[in-house]
């Protein structure tokens, strides 16, 4: 067995971009995240050399950072291919946030199965990836994993119902990857399969048909009271207009995210204490959390838009140092490129509700200018693009792989750590 540790991340870091792909449950919630690795370099993403090292980049930053910061309080699946399995490394995850996912690569050798079976008795739990039919590999495999993924669009047509059926087990759950739309996604419900993965749910049109809640029509004025200057009175007052906002804002400030050194019950304490800076960003994600009034953060579409929001954040204070005014801008780009899903709506009709910068809507409605750029290169990491393309738009933007994964891991501790206090 090789005796290895893993690479340095600063050195894996100038040829990898990260990206979070969030897995769902029936119900549509956040279980779990998929860490994905691209080689910037390559057109190609399923070398074997490629796969190892991109396993090494996880737990390297699994040491460095905690997965806790990277997947929050879900957990991460992640991609392991035989020399990764077989390496020592492997151990350096904690094996109650991560489950192992055996590429398909993998051959089920004796050797293989053995040291799935000490892994398990260690406390991983696995994955089997891309499972496309009932190969030899697979039947071997199969009774050691807890979940089994199937492509669903690598299959030929009709056979994904017989496959659900000879692979339906309750001892392992049935996971539908690649799913991008609603028919399909409806198809694989009524197969019974139990967990969902695929662009249809980073950007989930599953909302089709919200309709914008009085509280949400509370937060959209508040932030047009906050974009016009409005006083200190008249955002308290308007504030005090909507309960559950009220509620939610003093449930916010007594939080340790926000570090408040005493009990705040009033709201016009709550609103000095937080400051107008911290208030325009907690109401723009407060958009996107059920009713104004649910605490968990298991939406992929609140996970999603906070996420772009900070990261777009930090791509233009690196860019850009000291225009903390353009890197707020940022922010509000990425947090309101999801709010033509949220309330099922043209995104110009969305902007016609809010007043925005020309910048802001020039990004949202044609993915133009500096933060339409930093936009479109985001929603190329979500989709999973080929590293060759996203290489060269962070060349329009002046930008290093490295630069670019590092803004990635500090925008995730960011938003595991804010979404908390929501």
């Amino acid at each position: 067995m090789m005796s290895a540790s893993p690479p340095a991340p600063s050195t894996l870091a100038d040829n990898f971009f990260l990206a979070r792909q969030p897995i769902l449950n029936r119900g549509q919630r956040l279980v779990a995240y998929e860490l994905l690795f691209r080689d910037a370099a390559s057109r190609n993403d399923a070398h074997i050399t490629d796969d190892t090292r991109a396993t090494a980049t996880v737990i390297a930053h699994a040491s460095e950072l905690g997965l806790g910061q990277v997947v929050g309080d879900q957990m991460a699946f992640v991609n392991v291919d035989e020399v990764g399995l077989m390496s020592d490394f492997i151990r350096f995850l904690p094996s109650d946030k991560v489950i192992l996912e055996i590429l398909e690569t993998v051959k089920a050798t004796p050797e293989v199965l053995a040291r799935v079976y000490e892994l398990r008795q260690a406390g991983f739990k696995f994955a089997l990836d891309d499972v496309i039919g009932q190969s030899e590999d697979v039947q071997k495999l199969t009774p050691l994993c807890d979940v089994i993924k199937v492509d669903i669009k690598d299959m030929q047509p009709g056979t994904l119902s017989a496959l659900a059926r000879v692979l339906k087990n309750p001892k392992q759950k049935l996971l539908a990857e690649k799913v991008e739309t609603a028919e399909e996604f409806q198809e694989c419900m009524d197969l019974g399969f139990e967990y969902f993965q695929g662009y249809y749910f980073a950007r989930p049109v599953v909302l089709s048909g919200k309709k914008i809640s009085p509280s949400q029509l509370g937060v959209l004025h508040l932030l047009e009271l906050l974009d016009r200057g409005a006083s200190n009175q008249e955002l308290e007052r308007g504030v005090k207009h909507d309960a559950l906002i009220a509620l939610n804002l003093l449930r916010l400030v007594n939080t340790p995210a926000v570090g408040a050194r005493q009990r705040i019950n009033s709201v016009g304490h709550a609103l000095m204490v937080l400051g107008r800076r911290q208030l325009q960003r907690w109401l723009q994600i407060l958009l996107y959390v059920k009713n104004g009034g649910t605490q968990e953060f298991t939406s992929p579409l609140l996970q999603l838009a906070t996420m772009r929001g900070k990261t777009i954040e930090l791509m233009v204070a690196h860019r850009r140092p000291g225009e903390r005014v353009s890197a707020d801008i940022g922010f509000t780009v990425g947090v309101m490129s999801l709010m033509d899903t949220l309330f099922s709506i043209q995104m110009r009709e969305v902007l016609d509700s809010v007043n925005v910068l020309d910048d802001v809507r020039a990004a949202l409605l044609h993915r133009s200018g500096d933060y339409g750029n930093m936009l479109s290169l985001i929603e190329h990491l979500e989709r999973g693009r080929d590293g060759s393309a996203l290489a060269a738009m962070l060349q329009q933007l002046e930008m290093r792989p490295a630069e670019l994964y590092n803004i990635q891991l500090a925008a995730i501790e960011w938003v595991t750590e804010y979404t908390r206090g929501i």
